[in-house]
């Protein structure tokens, strides 16, 4: 499959990778699974383990040849988000609770208007930040040094 571009982008994306889906339409309708990659240029989701089609790979220098399934993207719309409490599909919306914290719930008809969680998956990094110091990066040191003291006058720009 080659790479499509989408004619209009969704701005505000309601799925997030992780979240446990049902599909709704196409081959694998009324499946439910894990979404393990968003495509936000192309509006698709791959939904682990579903979807599979076959690729037929070359062989090639340091790699085996044949035929190999693997997992297609769907289109976002073709997806929805399970409710937590019952278990069946749901659109989601916002609301904001009394300590001010922005979350997800469910709504529509067979929602129960439970609150959909965060998945875990997205408080870690998929690219893990460089733990090495490099030549451009400043010196702890040099950060941590206090170069204005309001009290004492020192650091102030003469104006």
């Amino acid at each position: 499959m080659g790479w499509k571009a989408a004619e209009k982008l969704f701005r505000h994306w309601k799925i997030l990778r992780g979240d446990n889906v049902m599909i709704i339409r196409g081959k694998d309708k009324g499946e439910t699974g894990i979404i393990k990659r968003a495509i936000r240029s192309q509006n698709r989701v791959i939904v682990e383990g579903k979807n599979l089609v076959k690729k037929h790979i070359k062989q090639g220098q340091g790699h085996e040849g044949g035929i190999f399934s693997i997992e297609a993207p769907l289109h976002v719309s073709n997806v929805q988000v399970l409710d937590p409490v019952t278990g069946k599909p749901c659109k989601t919306g916002y609301k904001y609770l009394e300590d001010g914290t922005k979350v997800r719930v469910s709504r529509g008809l067979a929602a129960s208007g439970a609150v959909i969680p965060r998945p875990e998956i997205l408080k870690e990094r998929r690219k893990p930040r460089p733990s090495f110091v490099g030549p451009k990066d400043t010196p702890v040191e040099l950060v941590l040094e206090k170069t204005y003291d309001a009290k004492a006058g020192i650091g102030m720009p003469d104006l």
